[in-house]
């Protein structure tokens, strides 16, 4: 079934190339997503079930978690997809709901903000894996990116862990 859904996907990918960056996914919902910085692994679910998996770039300062605007690093903990950005100058980005409320009260003992606007994006640059260098954000390919923009919807559970 995961080949199966690759393949039409890529299909999709290859056949939208040159009209639109957006394509059309009709196959199990997205219902959770799971982000392992250490591993550099992402993979979106359809309940236990892996539909895909990716390689990604993170923040400057990938290890720890976000505390504070400018930190460059990315927030670990449960969050939900909470926003959808078809004009981002990351090509396409997927919001994820930090700062909550407790990433609110952390930065405020510190007498800091604890910055925001934290997304799943697409990359304006050759796409190299270990070199990390978002203020914070995930960073896939921009094909990659499409899949992903078409498969998870508002709402969607994502767990980022160390």
């Amino acid at each position: 079934m995961r080949f199966l859904l690759g393949a039409l996907l890529t299909a999709l990918l290859f056949a939208s190339a040159g009209c639109s960056r957006f394509i059309e996914y009709h196959g199990p919902e997205v219902t959770r997503i799971e982000v392992h910085k250490s591993t550099r692994q992402m993979y979106l679910f359809h309940h236990d079930e892996v539909l895909e998996a990716y390689e990604f770039e993170l923040g400057f300062a990938p290890v720890g978690d976000k505390y504070v605007e400018g930190d460059g690093r990315t927030p670990e903990g449960r969050y939900y997809i909470d926003r959808r950005n078809p004009n981002s100058s990351f090509y396409l980005s997927l919001g994820i709901s930090y700062p909550n409320a407790e990433d609110r009260a952390e930065a405020a003992a510190l007498g800091q903000s604890p910055g925001g606007d934290i997304f799943i994006h697409g990359t304006p640059r050759a796409f190299r894996r270990t070199d990390d260098w978002t203020w914070g954000c995930i960073a896939v390919t921009n094909a990659e990116m499409r899949q992903i923009y078409a498969m998870v919807e508002n709402g969607t559970v994502i767990d980022i862990f160390p």
